[in-house]
C-alpha cells in the first residue's frame, strides 16, 4: 500500500509540469513525497510521526507549485492513508491530538494550492481529507478490539468450562470411589468368611451371605442417590449422608468384621450439607482403608465444635498386604475434600506401626 501511494502520489505531482520548469526542486520534492508515503509502512507506533511529515510534506509541494505558478498536482493518498493509521494504531489521546494537525494542515496546503475557491471547501477538505479516515481507523480498530475481546472471552469461558467439568468428572470419581469401594470391600470380605467356613459352619456362612446381600442392597442404593444427584433428581427423602450416619457406618463395617471404637461429640451440631456429606465421606474412607489394610481394630474420634471438625483414626497395620493392591485413590480423593473446606490431612504410620489418618476442617471455610 504504501508503494502504490507514492508511485499516484509522485505521478500526480509529476502531472502539474514542474519537472519541465524546475526540474531539481522537482526532483528533490518528488523524492519528499516518496519517502513520506514509503513511511506508511513503518510499525504503528510511528503513525503520529508519520501524519506530520505527510502534512509537512503536502504544504511544501503546494508551496513549490504555487512558487512556479502550478495550481494543481498534489495526490490526497499517503495523507488519507496517513488520516486512516492515526486512528485505527494510536491510543486514544495521541490519536485525538494528530486530527487536528491533519485537519488543519490539509486546509492551509488547500489554501495555497488554490483549490479551495469557496471558504466552505476549506472545512470540507479538511472533513474528507482527514476526518473521515480518521473516523474509518478509529471504528475499524473499535471494531477489531471488540471481536478480539470476544474471542478472548471465548477463550477464557472455555477454559473455565474445561476445568469446572474436569473438578466434575474428579468429584464423580471421588463419590464413585467411596460410595463403590466402601461397600465391594465388605463383600469381599463376607465372601471369603462365607467360603471358608462354607461345608464346616452352616450358621456363620449363612451370617455372611446375608452381610454379602445386605452390602450388595446398600451399594445399589447408595449408586443409585449418585446417579439421581447427577439426574439432577435429588429427592428431599432420600438425602446425603451426613455426621448423623457416621454410628450407622460404624456398625457398618462392624458387620464386614472391622471393631471400631467411636469417640464422638459435637454431633448435634448442624453442620452446611456439601460440608455435612464430605465429612461422612471422609469418614467412610478411613474406615475403609481400615478394613482393607488393618488388623481388624480401629480407633475413631470424631470432634466437632461451631468453628472446626476434628477427625482422627488409627489402625494396626495388617501383617498381609490387601491383595486388591493400592493406587492412593482414597487418601487423594480424602486430600481433596478437605482442601474444598480449607482443611489439612496428616497420614502415616507412627513409630509404633500404627496407620494414623488425621483431618482437621474449619466449619467457617464452608
Amino acid at each position: 500500500m504504501a508503494i502504490l501511494a507514492a508511485i499516484i502520489d509522485a505521478a500526480i505531482f509529476a502531472s502539474s509540469g514542474i519537472f519541465g520548469t524546475a526540474l531539481l526542486p522537482a526532483l528533490t520534492m518528488t523524492m519528499m513525497l516518496v519517502a513520506a508515503d514509503l513511511a506508511l509502512a513503518l510499525r504503528p507506533g510511528t503513525a503520529a510521526v508519520v501524519a506530520y511529515i505527510q502534512v509537512v510534506t503536502r504544504i511544501c509541494a503546494c508551496l513549490l507549485l504555487g512558487h512556479y505558478g502550478l495550481a494543481s498536482g498534489i495526490g490526497d493518498v499517503g495523507v488519507l492513508v496517513a488520516g486512516y493509521r492515526a486512528g485505527a494504531w494510536l491510543p486514544t489521546r495521541a490519536s485525538a491530538t494528530v486530527l487536528p494537525v491533519l485537519m488543519v494542515g490539509v486546509a492551509v496546503a488547500a489554501l495555497i494550492n488554490g483549490t479551495a475557491d469557496e471558504w466552505w471547501m476549506i472545512p470540507a477538505i479538511g472533513v474528507s481529507n482527514a476526518l473521515i479516515p480518521w473516523l474509518v481507523g478509529r471504528y475499524t480498530a473499535a471494531g477489531g478490539a471488540y471481536v478480539t475481546k470476544l474471542e478472548m472471552q471465548r477463550e477464557n469461558d472455555r477454559a473455565v468450562m474445561d476445568k469446572a467439568l474436569a473438578d466434575e468428572r474428579e468429584a464423580i470419581a471421588r463419590d464413585l470411589h467411596d460410595v463403590i469401594s466402601h461397600h465391594v470391600s465388605a463383600i469381599g470380605i463376607h465372601a471369603g468368611a462365607a467360603r471358608m467356613a462354607m461345608g464346616s459352619d452352616v450358621e456363620a456362612s449363612t451370617r455372611s451371605l446375608e452381610a454379602v446381600e445386605s452390602s450388595s442392597r446398600a451399594a445399589m442404593m447408595d449408586l443409585r442417590r449418585q446417579l439421581d444427584l447427577l439426574h439432577g433428581r435429588d429427592a428431599a427423602g432420600d438425602r446425603q449422608p451426613g455426621l448423623a450416619n457416621i454410628s450407622e457406618l460404624v456398625d457398618s463395617v462392624g458387620a464386614a468384621g472391622l471393631d471400631v471404637e467411636l469417640d464422638m461429640t459435637g454431633a448435634t451440631v448442624e453442620l452446611p450439607a456439601s460440608l455435612d456429606v464430605t465429612v461422612y465421606r471422609i469418614v467412610q474412607e478411613m474406615l475403609t482403608n481400615a478394613l482393607r489394610h488393618g488388623d481388624g481394630s480401629a480407633r475413631l474420634n470424631v470432634r466437632v465444635n461451631h468453628s472446626r471438625i476434628v477427625i482422627e483414626e488409627s489402625n494396626a497395620i495388617a501383617a498381609e498386604t490387601y491383595p486388591g493392591g493400592s493406587l492412593h485413590r482414597g487418601l487423594d480423593g480424602m486430600r481433596r475434600r478437605a482442601e474444598l473446606f480449607d482443611g489439612d490431612v496428616e497420614c502415616g504410620a507412627d513409630a509404633s506401626g500404627r496407620w494414623q489418618t488425621s483431618v482437621a476442617i474449619p466449619i467457617g471455610a464452608s
